[in-house]
C-alpha cells in the first residue's frame, strides 16, 4: 500500500498539469469507452500524422496481450489498463469482413479473464490479475470476444464488466475491493434467441455510482451500484430487445441525464435515482452505437434492419417524442432527423460544429451538427473493408480504424482531406484511446503507444513544472485553497520534475505481477 499513496501523492503535486475532471480523473485521462463523455475527443496536445511500425516511426511501444478481447484502453494517471479473455492456445477463430452471418462460435474450452495495468510511458505490463476462470456462460458471435466491455474508472477504482460473469471493482494498484453477479445476460438476436453472441456495453460512472446497461434476452434492466461497496442504489426494468450500446451522462450543472440508445426505448433517465426523463421508440432494431452529447444536442444512431436513423434530441427534452417527425407532425424537442443515414457498428463523433458517421463499410459522412445538413460523403478503403471501431479525434485529425488494421487520419471540418492511411499490421477491432499526445490503438495481439518522440513531450512538461514553481515562489496576496496543502506536501516531498517523477514513480511505486515491488 506504500506504492499507491505515493502515488496519491505524485498525483496531487502535478495536479496544475493536468486539470481534474468532474469524475476525479484528469483531462489527459481516458476513463470509459470513448474518453471523457463518451465524446472520443482529447484536445490540447499534438497527435501524429503518420507512423510505421518496421521503422518504428512515431510507436513509443507495443506490448503483447494474450488473448482476445474488444473492450478499448483506458487511461488514468499514467497508465493504461485493459482486459483480455484466453484459454491458453492460441485462438484464430475471429472472423471480420463484412458479412452478415448469425453465427455462434461452438466453443466450450475454460477461459482466464485478466486485468492488465501497463505504464502509458513505456508500455511494460505494471501487474495483472485474474479477474474471472472458467467456461463462458453465453457463446460469442463469430466476430466478437468473451472480453467486449470496456473498463470504466472514477479516478479511485476501476471497474470491469465481464457479462454473465460478473461486475467487478478494484483499486488502481490492483486489490479486488467487491464483485457483483448480474446474472445470465445474453445479448444475441432476439429474433433466433438460439444465436448468442456475448455481451457488449461497457460500464461508466457518475459520482458515487457505477452503471450498467443490460438490454438482454429476457429481464432488460439498468442499475447503479455504489462504487465503494457495491450495493445496489437502484435499478429499473427496460422492455428491450437486447443491445449492445454504452450509456452517456449528460451533466450541465443544473440537471444530469443518463442517456442510453435502445430500439424500443432511447431515453433519458436522473442518474441518481433510475427515474425516466424521456422516451423515443424506434430505430434499428440491434442498437450498438453509444449516445453522443455535444451542443447541447443528443446525438442517437442506430441502423440493424429496415429503420437506419440517425438524429439529434435537445437535451431539455422531456416525455414521449415522436419517433417518425415530419411536416404534419413536427417534435421541437427533435432538432433534426434522417431516417435512413445511420450507423450500425460505429459511434459518431462530433468534432468542433461537425457530426462525422462512418458506415461499416466505410462511407464516411459529415454534417452540419446543429442543422443535420450532409457536407460530404467519401469513401474510407476499397469498399470490402469493414469498419467496428469508433472514431476518436484530437489537433484537428480524426481516426478512423478499419477491421484490417488500417488507420485512416482524416482532417477535420467541412471539406474531405485524407491526410494518410497507416497499418497496423493486425485485426483492430477495439476503438483506440488518447491520453497526452499518444493515440493508444489495441489490435488482436499487440497494444501499441504512438505519439511523436517522447523528449518533446518531456521538454514541454519539464517547461510547465518551471512555470509551476515560479509561480509558488511569489504567490498572489490572496491565495487559493490549496496553497497551504501545497506549501505542506512540498516540506515532506520535495516537487521534481516529472522526469525525475516518473523514474521514481517507475521504480517505487507499482506492485509487480505478484503483488510485491
Amino acid at each position: 500500500m506504500i506504492g499507491c499513496k505515493r502515488l496519491v501523492l505524485f498525483f496531487i503535486v502535478q495536479l496544475p498539469a493536468s486539470v481534474m475532471a468532474i469524475d476525479g480523473t484528469t483531462t489527459s485521462d481516458w476513463p470509459q469507452f470513448r474518453g471523457h463523455g463518451a465524446s472520443g475527443v482529447a484536445d490540447g496536445r499534438s497527435l501524429p500524422v503518420e507512423w510505421d511500425l518496421e521503422t518504428d516511426t512515431n510507436i513509443r511501444w507495443q506490448t503483447v496481450i494474450p488473448g482476445m478481447g474488444h473492450a478499448s484502453p483506458i487511461v488514468c494517471r499514467g497508465y493504461v489498463y485493459i482486459v483480455s479473455a484466453s484459454t491458453g492456445v492460441s485462438e484464430d477463430s475471429l472472423r471480420v469482413g463484412l458479412y452478415g452471418d448469425i453465427d455462434s462460435v461452438q466453443d466450450d474450452s475454460a477461459y482466464v479473464w485478466t486485468l492488465y495495468c501497463l505504464s502509458a510511458e513505456s508500455g511494460q505490463i505494471c501487474w495483472k490479475r485474474t479477474v474471472y476462470e472458467g467456461q463462458p456462460q453465453i457463446k460469442r458471435h463469430t466476430k466478437a470476444t468473451h472480453a467486449n466491455s470496456t473498463p470504466a474508472t472514477n479516478g479511485r477504482h476501476l471497474f470491469v464488466q465481464l457479462g454473465s460473469e460478473g461486475l467487478y471493482c478494484y483499486d488502481l494498484c490492483g486489490r479486488l475491493l467487491w464483485k457483483k453477479n448480474l446474472g445470465q445476460l445474453d445479448s444475441g438476436y432476439y429474433k433466433v434467441p438460439a444465436a448468442q453472441w456475448g455481451f457488449g456495453s461497457s460500464p461508466i460512472t457518475f459520482r458515487n455510482l457505477v452503471i450498467v446497461q443490460c438490454d438482454v434476452q429476457k429481464n432488460s434492466f439498468l442499475a447503479a451500484y455504489n462504487v465503494g461497496n457495491g450495493r445496489e442504489m437502484w435499478r429499473v426494468p427496460r422492455d428491450e430487445v437486447p443491445t449492445w450500446s454504452t450509456p452517456t451522462i449528460h451533466d450541465n450543472g443544473r440537471q444530469a441525464v443518463l442517456i442510453v440508445n435502445g430500439h424500443k426505448h432511447a431515453g433519458g433517465y436522473d442518474p441518481m435515482t433510475g427515474r425516466e426523463l424521456w422516451r423515443l421508440s424506434g430505430g434499428g432494431d440491434i442498437p450498438v452505437p453509444t449516445p453522443v452529447v455535444a451542443h447541447e444536442l443528443v446525438f442517437l444512431s442506430s441502423a440493424h434492419g429496415s429503420e437506419k436513423r440517425l438524429g439529434a434530441i435537445r437535451t431539455s427534452a422531456r416525455g414521449e417524442l415522436v419517433p417518425n417527425p415530419s411536416k404534419d407532425t413536427e417534435d421541437k424537442r427533435i432538432a433534426w432527423y434522417e431516417p435512413r443515414d445511420a450507423t450500425y457498428m460505429q459511434t459518431p463523433i462530433v468534432y468542433g460544429d461537425y457530426l462525422y458517421a462512418c458506415r461499416d463499410n466505410g462511407v464516411l459522412s459529415c454534417y452540419n451538427a446543429g442543422t443535420g445538413e450532409r457536407l460530404y460523403r467519401q469513401r474510407l478503403g476499397n469498399g470490402g473493408t469493414g469498419f467496428t471501431a469508433s472514431p476518436v479525434a484530437g489537433d484537428g485529425k480524426l481516426y478512423f480504424t478499419s477491421e484490417t488494421g488500417d488507420v485512416f487520419v482524416v482532417r477535420s471540418g467541412p471539406e474531405f482531406e485524407l491526410l494518410t492511411k497507416n497499418a497496423m499490421g493486425e485485426v483492430c477491432m477495439a476503438t483506440p484511446a488518447i491520453s497526452n499526445g499518444m493515440l493508444i490503438v489495441r489490435g488482436k495481439n499487440r497494444v501499441f503507444g504512438i505519439g511523436e518522440p517522447q523528449d518533446a513531450w518531456i521538454v514541454q512538461n519539464e517547461t510547465n513544472s518551471a512555470r509551476y514553481r515560479n509561480a509558488h515562489r511569489h504567490p498572489p496576496k490572496r491565495r487559493s485553497g490549496l496553497t497551504a496543502p501545497i506549501r505542506l506536501l512540498r516540506r515532506v516531498w520535495p516537487l521534481r520534475s516529472p522526469r525525475a517523477t516518473r523514474t521514481l514513480d517507475r521504480r517505487n511505486t507499482w506492485p509487480g505481477p505478484n503483488g510485491k515491488r
